[in-house]
């Protein structure tokens, strides 16, 4: 149990900070007191599962991550809901790699499908993303019709 506080205290720590919330603003959008927020930063207390639920809600992560993850076995902060950092992949020889395990199976990428690279090589944000092919050809069509409807509104 005393572990579960620790961890608990610590993410709402961290998350406090990440978001740059005083005391006093988080007490008010959970609808506590500053002294309760305090007791749970420091694991004098635990927040019930309705303020868990609610500091999960405003924090922009899972209620399970909230009072499970462990920065310090992770080895980075609390992601925030739909985030993953699924791990490490080494670029082949022939610029080739392999989608971890995990990644696949929660975003139900399987062999033979198509995947779009997108790039970006501005210094400060540079980077690649893969999309399903088919996931883009939705997106683009749905963009479409809202343009469309758009145009015939005016």
């Amino acid at each position: 149990m005393n572990d579960m506080k620790k961890i608990i205290s610590q993410n709402l720590i961290t998350l406090r900070n990440q978001n740059h919330y005083s005391l006093e603003y988080l007490a008010d959008q959970i609808g506590v007191s500053r002294q309760a927020i305090s007791k749970w930063e420091t694991g004098e207390a635990l927040p019930d599962l309705i303020n868990c639920e609610k500091l999960a809600n405003l924090y922009n992560v899972k209620l399970d991550d909230l009072i499970h993850f462990d920065e310090s076995k992770e080895g980075y902060p609390i992601p925030p809901k739909g985030k993953h950092l699924f791990g490490t992949v080494v670029v082949g020889e022939r610029g080739q790699i392999v989608i971890p395990k995990k990644a696949r199976e929660i975003l139900n990428i399987n062999q033979g499908e198509t995947l779009v690279v997108f790039g970006n090589e501005n210094p400060e944000s540079r980077g690649i993303a893969l999309v399903k092919g088919n996931d883009l050809l939705y997106f683009n069509s749905e963009l479409i019709n809202i343009l469309e409807r758009n145009k015939n509104e005016e």
